[in-house]
């Protein structure tokens, strides 16, 4: 494989995996605003929110590696 291929994968990988925590997001916030309608106690806080950064990969220097992987 080509440095290029490599890449190209690796960026569809990272891409892959926001596309998944934006989804999860999108669903905790609706149902973050349901209950709010509901004057619920909310279903997601900061700390769920956030550990979609973790669960997904996203950090910084995770991302960087997973681009540089098999370089």
């Amino acid at each position: 494989m080509t440095y290029d291929t490599i890449l190209q994968r690796n960026t569809a990988f990272v891409n892959s995996q926001v596309t998944c925590a934006l989804i999860e997001l999108e669903s905790m916030k609706a149902e973050n605003a349901s209950r709010l309608i509901r004057e619920e106690s909310l279903a997601y806080g900061e700390a769920s929110i956030c550990g979609l950064i973790d669960k997904y990969g996203l950090g910084h220097n995770v991302v960087l590696n997973t681009l540089n992987n098999n370089m």
